[in-house]
């Protein structure tokens, strides 16, 4: 598939056909009728009438004669082979983490054996699947095609970068795979979110690690640099191919949002997924490269882009040996530059009409801030590479609205924004949290009656968050990740959750497929 093509399939020009005024009289039709749905505490995915969803895969299922989907799935992206097939492709998952009371049946007392550990590297990552449709029209697994693949947290993946981290120019696997993106070149960007919890942090003061969230401890048998992780990873779904990309700074990412300049150079936007920390933005100094050119820092109140770029910033020049160091240590960087500490950026999205880039803000106890919202950034000009930007407030979580702690995105074909929820599941069902009940998936419509309210559509089963949303490029299917589903389950004799299976099976983390008359009445597709 060219460029353009690919392009095409993602959306880019499914918009302008979408404001037809023919297109736009059944939306608004359709919104004066539709609901949604209350928050629900069952353990299923209950959707809004008129949707249904179909398990493409689950947690433990084989994908090839030596390999299984991995655990925890997370983000989503559909890569269909070209016009002439659309439902016939790719799809990427991420695998964020484990629970090694499912994973190695590790039941936290005394110290995990190498094989234990061994059992959940493998299982991050990412899985690439060929899925396409059956006779039946539903989307299912092409098993045992030659594309499908495990990339895990045991896969060797060098750096793209002139000079070594931490000693070394390649990595042993990847892991903590929050959200990601999509190249123009349809490659994917997976993200290194929570990449302490597996093997700590570097106390950059006098070289030691810092354990305290390395709960999985995996650097007990592998003593592998903490440094090695927290980075953006392309893989080409086609091969297997990866590489970590040094030049987009080391932090909690939650995702790697890319938009394509006209002259072919790419600006990336990308959140550091914790509380207090920051807000970046790429911009490349040649096409199509993701290693030459300059890193900002957003200062929201300013409404600045700080260069992170070393031989710019005397205080950087001071602090950092080299530009390494300032990628390495980039949170450090950042604050010395100004940027601002924000409420868990989260997940970003270009607005595909008016071109707004968007960002979720999941929530930040410490401030208060239980609810979160999404920030809007409207660049100067619209120039995806000016250094000043104008922030507002998009949507505010709580009672009023109906929502709380917004965390993955996505535009449909006719720019409505969807989005999922993320209140952690110690503090589920407890105060302030209690009338949301269970995490859900939103709406927010573009036109009609109901224009800019938030509308509940979806229910998340037992403890579980749903992740990664991504449209197929005709709209008529939304795939989605059911995450960690009866997590806070005690013992196999007291789980929380039984879903996808029901009866009396273990909980598994899978991907589905969502469609229905209600999806496309919502895009105004006939």
């Amino acid at each position: 598939m060219n460029r353009r093509t690919f392009l095409d399939f993602l959306g880019k020009g499914a918009m302008v056909a979408s404001l037809a005024p023919n297109i736009l009289r059944a939306q608004q039709l359709f919104f004066q009728e539709f609901k949604g749905i209350r928050p629900s505490d069952e353990d299923e995915l209950k959707l809004a009438k008129g949707l249904d969803y179909d398990v493409i895969i689950k947690w433990g299922d084989p994908i090839n004669s030596k390999d299984f989907f991995g655990f925890n799935n997370d983000y989503t992206a559909f890569l269909p082979f070209d016009a002439a097939q659309p439902n016939d492709g790719i799809l990427w998952v991420n695998h964020e983490y484990v629970d090694p009371f499912f994973v190695s049946d590790y039941a936290g007392e005394g110290e995990k054996t190498k094989e234990q550990v061994k059992k959940e590297q493998y299982n991050v990552g990412g899985s690439i699947l060929r899925i396409k449709k059956n006779n039946a029209g539903k989307w299912a697994l092409v098993p045992n095609d030659p594309l499908n693949k495990r990339i895990t947290g045991q896969t060797k993946i060098p750096f793209n970068w002139d000079q070594p981290i931490a000693g070394k120019k390649a990595a042993m696997g990847t892991l903590a795979n929050c959200s990601g993106g999509i190249t123009p070149w349809g490659t994917i960007l997976t993200c290194e979110e929570n990449y302490d919890i597996f093997y700590g942090e570097r106390n950059f003061k006098d070289g030691s690690l810092i354990e305290k969230r390395a709960f999985l401890a995996w650097h007990k048998q592998f003593d592998n640099p903490p440094e090695h992780y927290g980075w953006v990873v392309e893989v080409d779904p086609r091969t297997g191919k990866a590489q970590k990309h040094v030049a987009l700074g080391r932090c909690a990412h939650e995702c790697a949002t890319v938009k394509e300049l006209p002259d072919g150079r790419l600006v990336v936007y990308s959140g550091d997924d914790s509380v207090n920390e920051c807000l970046y933005k790429f911009v490349s100094s040649e096409p199509g490269s993701l290693s030459k050119g300059t890193l900002y820092v957003a200062n929201v109140r300013l409404g600045k882009w700080m260069s992170l770029d070393r031989s710019e910033s005397p205080i950087l020049q001071k602090l950092f040996k080299d530009q390494t160091e300032v990628l390495v240590r980039l949170r450090e960087a950042a604050r010395f530059v100004g940027g601002t500490g924000l409420d868990r950026p989260e997940d970003i999205e270009i607005d595909p009409i008016n071109g707004n880039v968007l960002v979720s803000l999941t929530n930040n106890t410490g401030r208060e801030n239980w609810f979160g919202s999404i920030l809007k950034i409207q660049e100067e000009g619209g120039d995806y590479t000016a250094l000043t930007f104008k922030p507002e407030r998009y949507l505010a979580g709580g009672k009023d609205t109906g929502f709380a702690c917004p965390d993955n995105m996505a535009f449909d074909t006719a720019g409505n924004l969807w989005f999922t929820s993320d209140i952690s599941g110690s503090l589920m069902h407890k105060e302030p949290y209690t009338e949301f009940k269970n995490n859900g998936l939103f709406l927010v419509p573009r036109t009609g009656p109901k224009e800019g309210q938030v509308i509940q559509v979806a229910s998340a089963p037992s403890d579980a968050e749903l992740t990664g949303p991504f449209f197929a490029p005709d709209g008529k299917t939304l795939f989605i990740s059911v995450q960690h589903p009866g997590e806070y389950s005690k013992s196999m004799e007291e789980l929380t959750s039984h879903w996808p299976d029901g009866g009396d099976t273990i909980p598994k983390s899978s991907v589905v497929a969502i469609s229905g008359d209600t999806l496309e009445a919502i895009q105004g597709i006939s």
